[in-house]
């Protein structure tokens, strides 16, 4: 699974270049899902919906990342896949009449995953990477197209936080090869704030994470992060409510970005498009593990 560490991090979603030699991207957080931990990215009604979407469009976004079943770890927020399906076709196909950018659909469920590409969504975010449906990699490769693999402990391994983002990365890489889905529509995500295991304090471990990304470079594929208004942010400037997070998520983008992110997911578009090209600006060239 590794490249040379001179060879470019170079993928393609959708038709949109991604990595080193591309401009860092911007995936836009839209989500029709009520129980997200953040209600700032809700849109339950269709019409307001398109209309965000079109505004992130315009303010600089590269992807809408649309969401219908919240994927936080620590809230309780299950409903059918039918309804999930139901719920993220409905916006897919709202948003892709509207908007001319790339949309993703984060999923980790294939039947949701299946409407969702038959409605127009061009990129499939499973946050299991690949793990949850044993369905789900062969709808990607059959589909072609791009596909975002999270970083997610099947079952808890050894070892630093970033050993145990490493190995999970590596299993549904081959997960992604052995369901035959080309390794240029691959980006890969460390999974910040979805992993909360006893042996680390669950906030110092997204710190580490994002100290030490460059080491994920080994794997030879892009690196999306997501900070935005997550919990670890809240948890050490005291913020327990996601509304408050904006500064923290803006200096963690930017932080990502200098060490070697491609794709930085936010819900704040115009404010991280700032903070994202002048970081973009002063980072290495080419960040080397």
């Amino acid at each position: 699974m590794a490249q040379h560490p001179s060879s470019p991090l170079m993928a393609n979603l959708a038709g949109l270049p991604v990595g080193d030699t591309a401009p860092v991207r911007i995936m836009a957080v839209l989500n029709v899902s009520p129980e997200s931990f953040y209600r700032g990215s809700v849109r339950t009604d269709l019409g307001q919906l398109v209309e965000t979407a079109q505004i992130m469009a315009g303010a600089g976004a590269d992807i809408i990342d649309l969401g219908a079943m919240s994927t936080a770890p620590y809230l309780k927020t299950w409903i059918s896949e039918e309804e999930e399906a139901d719920r993220l076709a409905q916006a897919v196909q709202a948003v892709a009449a509207r908007v001319t950018i790339p949309i993703s659909a984060d999923t980790k469920r294939a039947t949701p995953a299946a409407a969702a590409l038959a409605a127009g969504a061009r990129i499939i975010n499973d946050v299991s990477g690949l793990k949850n449906d044993p369905r789900m990699a062969g709808i990607i490769a059959a589909a072609d197209v791009g596909v975002i693999l999270m970083a997610s402990e099947a079952t808890p391994s050894n070892g630093t936080p970033v050993d145990r983002v490493s190995v999970a990365l590596e299993e549904s890489l081959h997960l992604a090869t052995q369901a035959g889905i080309a390794q240029k529509r691959i980006v890969l995500d460390p999974g910040i704030g979805f992993f909360r295991q006893p042996e680390v304090l669950w906030h110092e471990w997204d710190c580490i994470v994002l100290r030490k990304l460059a080491a994920l470079r080994k794997f030879g594929r892009p690196l999306l992060v997501g900070v935005s208004r997550k919990s670890f942010i809240g948890k050490i400037l005291d913020q327990p409510d996601a509304a408050d997070r904006l500064v923290g998520s803006l200096a963690c983008a930017a932080i990502a970005v200098n060490n070697g992110a491609h794709i930085i997911r936010a819900h704040d578009v115009k404010a991280t498009v700032e903070a994202v090209r002048m970081a973009e600006r002063l980072r290495p060239l080419l960040i080397q593990e």
